[in-house]
C-alpha cells in the first residue's frame, strides 16, 4: 500500500510540474497574442485612415460646381 502511495505521489508531482510548465507557456502565448492583436489593430487603423483620406480626395466638392447651371431658388413647383 505504501509503495502504491509513493507511486501515486510521484505521478502527482509530475502532473503538477507539467501543469505549471503548460501554464507558463499559455501565459507567454497569450502575451504574444495580445501584442500581435494590438499591432494588427494599429495597422488596420492606419490603413483605414489612409483609405479614408484617399476616398475623401476622390469625392468632388459639390459646393465648388458652377451654380449657373442650376439655381435652387428658381425651382418650379
Amino acid at each position: 500500500m505504501e509503495r502504491l502511495n509513493s507511486k501515486l505521489y510521484l505521478q502527482n508531482c509530475y502532473i503538477m510540474k507539467e501543469n505549471e510548465r503548460l501554464r507558463k507557456k499559455a501565459q507567454l502565448l497569450n502575451q504574444e497574442n495580445q501584442a500581435l492583436l494590438s499591432e494588427l489593430k494599429q495597422k488596420l487603423s492606419k490603413t483605414n485612415s489612409k483609405a479614408n483620406a484617399a476616398a475623401n480626395n476622390n469625392i468632388p466638392d459639390l459646393n465648388l460646381s458652377s451654380s449657373s447651371t442650376q439655381n435652387p431658388s428658381s425651382s418650379s413647383n
